[in-house]
């Protein structure tokens, strides 16, 4: 079976290894275009193109597969090296570009992607994070055979996995890269010996995990404690939740919820005590304690150590807007 691949981050890395250690032939990746990154913000290859590159496999990086748009010259190229591949079917994971029908209809079996939910729950750009941040007790991942839609193709295999109550995108992402490696390999194996069996997604249940933005990451301590929580987690590795101690931003990277009762009168966002691992702090409801926090430029730091480097003092008052009193979830 010939296989086209496309995708950009580790997250779709994974599945392409996965795809090349079952023995697949891939003659052609599509990923996106070199990226600055890094302190010197030089040109990076994607980790995609890394590992492609590794295999000798060939490359397209189109800014775009459309056909009649700004850089249509680039999608003919793609166009004429997706035909010629001759390619069973497509899979996509994480690629970061939207699919013209004219690449939805090039391989016989079309094209498959690999999603990170349990669909239709999640569909959009950061099911992971949005699953965490919702208090979600499991996310998965879809095999789903993609169509004009956002994320609305018919599911071709669907596995659970449990969210550990520690989990961040970071760890969770992981485990879900490997399952969905593991996944397309059996679909396209089940693919080959026509055993699989398109599922339409129900109408119930669908939401949308909308891309994750920056303005996002300011931590509102009027929610409870719980639910800053799944924030703080949620948003690692990015954007990192965030906070303000007397007008300078930190961010906070790891924290639990602590049995102390919240005293009344005092505001969300107060500092309530300073211990050997952690800084407690009033939420709406209950109280959250910060193991680990960063200021600009600076390193990710246990809450001791970061203490003894900012001069954090009961009683401060953490976010520039805290509200007073006590609030719901």
């Amino acid at each position: 079976m010939k296989v086209i691949f496309a995708g950009t981050p580790d997250f779709a890395r994974v599945a392409l290894q996965a795809l090349l250690d079952a023995g697949f032939s891939v003659p052609l990746v599509l990923t996106q275009p070199d990226r600055p990154a890094g302190r010197g913000m030089k040109l990076q290859a994607s980790p995609v193109k890394q590992l492609a590159q590794a295999h000798g496999i060939a490359l397209a990086q189109p800014r775009s597969l459309r056909l009649d748009g700004k850089y249509a010259e680039e999608a003919a190229g793609a166009q004429a090296a997706i035909m010629a591949a001759q390619a069973d079917v497509m899979v996509v994971a994480a690629y970061g570009l939207i699919l013209p029908q004219w690449v939805l209809d090039a391989p016989r079996w079309g094209c498959l992607n690999i999603h990170a939910s349990l669909l239709p729950r999640w569909r959009g750009a950061a099911p992971i994070h949005r699953a965490i941040e919702s208090g979600d007790a499991q996310t998965g991942i879809t095999i789903m055979q993609m169509d004009a839609g956002l994320d609305t193709g018919d599911m071709l295999l669907r596995e659970a996995m449990d969210i550990l109550p520690q989990d961040t995108t970071a760890t969770l992402h992981d485990r879900l890269a490997v399952q969905g490696g593991r996944l397309i390999v059996q679909a396209l194996h089940q693919l080959d010996a026509g055993g699989l069996v398109p599922v339409p997604q129900p109408e119930a249940g669908v939401c949308y995990a909308h891309k994750i933005e920056k303005s996002e990451s300011a931590v509102d301590w009027s929610l409870s404690a719980e639910a800053i929580d799944r924030r703080i987690r949620a948003f690692d590795p990015f954007p990192g939740a965030s906070t303000t101690v007397q007008g300078e931003v930190i961010k906070l990277w790891s924290c639990k919820i602590d049995s102390a009762l919240r005293p009344s009168g005092v505001p969300c966002g107060h500092i309530l005590a300073l211990n050997a691992d952690a800084v407690l702090v009033a939420c709406g409801h209950g109280v959250l304690a910060i193991t680990a926090l960063q200021r600009a430029g600076g390193k990710r730091l246990g809450a001791a150590d970061f203490v003894r480097g900012f001069g954090l003092q009961p009683g401060m008052v953490l976010g520039a807007h805290g509200a007073s009193g006590e609030a719901g979830a």
